[in-house]
């Protein structure tokens, strides 16, 4: 049987450990069936006479599970059967690329393991882009997903009879395959424990229909707590180079810090450090705070924190920062603008993945350690890390902050709708600060990692590291379902839209009010700004034009619209005023907006070709720009 972990999973050695658990959990020579008064002396424990798929339910009790997102199948019918009978909450979705996105969703606003259930073979495969969007976003998920009879019931050809285990371990940290019905509830809360140790990710059980209706006796007692990570060596090193005190810090944060926000905040005014963070890092810190400068720290990110982490023009004898502490953040393509980020002397990499230190940033200092951990640690040591205020650093943050906001302000109005600046700006107006704000594969995603502020962590959310694209459309419904009574809101491109706009009825059904602000200019544009200056030409990038009133109508959603950047404030207010999901079209005129992170990351590109690629890509270029070219 193979508990293994996939390679993004924790070390070998605590996969081993919980399967053994998982496997050895029920007490045969004490199993009896157990008596009420029995299962009150024993809380978080599943016991008594159970079936498999009462086991599953009973075990998500016992878990709190605030909702299951899928749709059931024939392998499962018995288990949805019990979900409704044992009280467990289950939202029915219209794909399952949708269950694993709201899960998703759910899981990243409330920072507990999203649920979603799906029957085997296209269940799976539907679900597998959700999946890994959360295995590379580190966004912990629990996936119960049903499979074709095994042992003396096995046949060949059942119908779904896809290799489900395969299937799954690629796009998840590990893969629980259950054969005995008596390891269902370890199988499932252990998958509880590994999604949410060290860095979060997706887990799957995997379980036989046949078992659903197998019964046992059970006495199974709740997993140990895995414990966090900390490598006492490593950081005492750490220590060692921050103490430093001619030394200016830098904070780089990413998704690993967002539940130690106040512990983020107490260390950057410790050691008097400007903190960017990652776009999964958002929120973090607080955009208010001072030494705030925003996301990332190159030529494709935030210009604030890029000019807070130089040295200073007005003060050329100050320099900028030289070494870095990066705290439970990857350097992933995304969030570097394909690898920019430059590298100060120093580097210190604190993250709870060991396989993700060092990689892609050399590191002088490598602490395999929970983010909230070491941050307290730090803490702790502040005798030794204490700089004095540095009003000269605020001062330049605050006046770079406030050239951002007049940025902001400042949106133009264009010939053919509105600046997607302008929609940025109105939806944190509009917003409250408790509401939460999905993005999606738009090229606008980077305008919104730039200007929008984030004054809490888990407010702001963007599919990073897989852009699956139509994301946000599922993720901001398994959000609002998670946060009953919280605003939540998804900016979404049009393209977008069309890869998941069937959820609309999902929300409209269970009365979800989350407001989509659609930005519809009938095109790919992120792919026009790419594909243009490289190929004098777009190709693949049209997209129809859509009746969205009728489209809204039809889905049971409230509709909205506007073009004009004068009714923009009003239109957004009134979405957040109506009651129930709202569509939102924000007729889109890019114009001549240019995007940090396309311009810097194209520059990358360029940079990272050969000569000969250089020169072929620059002699179509030329011949196509004195040709007569089709636009699309």
């Amino acid at each position: 049987m193979d508990w293994s972990f996939s390679r993004r999973g924790l070390l070998h050695g605590a996969a081993v450990v919980g399967g053994a658990a998982v496997a050895g959990i029920v007490d045969r020579a004490s199993v009896s069936a157990a008596p009420l008064d029995r299962l009150r002396q024993k809380p978080g424990w599943v016991v008594g006479k159970l079936t498999g798929a009462q086991a599953v339910a009973e075990s998500l009790r016992q878990e709190c599970v605030g909702c299951v997102f899928g749709i059931p199948g024939a392998q499962e019918n018995e288990l949805w059967d019990e979900f409704k009978a044992r009280g467990v909450p289950y939202l029915l979705v219209a794909h399952e690329f949708a269950a694993a996105c709201m899960a998703d969703g759910a899981a990243r606003a409330t920072g507990r393991p999203g649920v979603l259930c799906v029957v085997p073979g296209p269940g799976v495969t539907n679900a597998l882009t959700g999946l890994g969007e959360a295995l590379l976003d580190s966004s912990p998920i629990v996936a119960i997903v049903g499979d074709v009879a095994n042992g003396d019931k096995y046949r060949p050809f059942q119908v779904h009879s896809l290799d489900t285990v395969a299937l799954l371990k690629p796009v998840t940290k590990c893969v629980y395959p259950v054969a005995d019905v008596r390891q269902i509830p370890g199988a499932v809360r252990q998958a509880f424990r590994t999604a949410a140790a060290g860095e979060p990710g997706p887990v799957a059980v995997v379980i036989p229909f046949n078992l659903l209706i197998d019964q046992a006796d059970f006495n199974c007692p709740p997993p140990a707590d895995p414990g966090l990570p900390f490598d006492e060596a490593a950081f005492t090193k750490a220590v060692a180079l921050l103490s430093d005190r001619h030394r200016r810090v830098g904070i780089y944060a990413g998704a690993g810090c967002q539940d130690a926000s106040d512990q983020l905040a107490a260390v950057a005014e410790l050691l008097q450090a400007p903190v960017a963070t990652s776009v999964s890092g958002k929120g973090v810190v607080s955009d208010a705070h001072p030494l705030a400068v925003g996301w990332g720290y190159g030529p494709h990110a935030s210009e604030v924190a890029e000019r807070a982490f130089k040295p200073d023009p007005l003060h050329p004898l100050r320099s900028g920062v030289d070494t870095l502490l990066a705290i439970g953040v990857k350097f992933s393509e995304v969030s570097t603008g394909f690898y920019g980020d430059p590298r100060p002397r120093h580097v210190v990499h604190v993250d709870a993945n060991a396989n993700n230190l060092g990689k892609i940033m050399a590191a002088d200092v490598c602490v395999h350690a929970d983010a909230g951990l070491f941050l307290g640690r730090l803490l702790a040591c502040a005798d030794s890390l204490r700089r004095p205020l540095d009003g000269l650093l605020q001062a330049r943050i605050r006046a770079l902050k406030a050239d951002q906001n007049r940025a902001l302000c400042a949106v133009p109005a264009r010939a053919c709708g509105i600046d997607p600046l302008g929609l940025v700006g109105a939806l944190r107006r509009q917003l409250p600060e408790d509401g939460l704000l999905f993005t999606d594969v738009t090229a606008a995603e980077h305008l919104a990692a730039e200007y929008f502020r984030v004054g809490r962590p888990r407010t702001y959310f963007n599919p990073v590291d897989n852009q699956a694209m139509g994301w946000s459309v599922p993720a901001a419904i398994g959000a609002q379902r998670a946060c009953i009574g919280r605003a939540v809101a998804a900016l979404v491109g049009d393209g977008c839209f069309l890869m998941a706009m069937q959820e609309l009825s999902t929300a409209a059904r269970e009365g979800l009010p989350v407001k989509w602000f659609i930005l519809d200019d009938h095109a790919y544009h992120y792919m026009q700004a790419l594909q243009k200056p490289a190929y004098r030409r777009t190709t693949a990038t049209v997209l129809a034009k859509l009746d969205y009133r009728a489209l809204a109508q039809g889905f049971g959603v409230g509709y909205l619209e506007v073009d004009r950047l004068d009714a923009l404030d009003a239109t957004v207010a009134a979405a957040f005023q109506t009651v129930g999901p709202v569509l939102v079209r924000v007729a889109t005129d890019y114009g001549d907006r240019k995007i940090r992170w396309i311009e810097a990351v194209r520059e990358r590109f360029i940079v990272d070709l050969t000569p000969a690629q250089k020169t072929r890509f620059l002699t179509r270029a030329s011949m196509r720009a004195v040709g007569h070219q089709a636009n699309d």
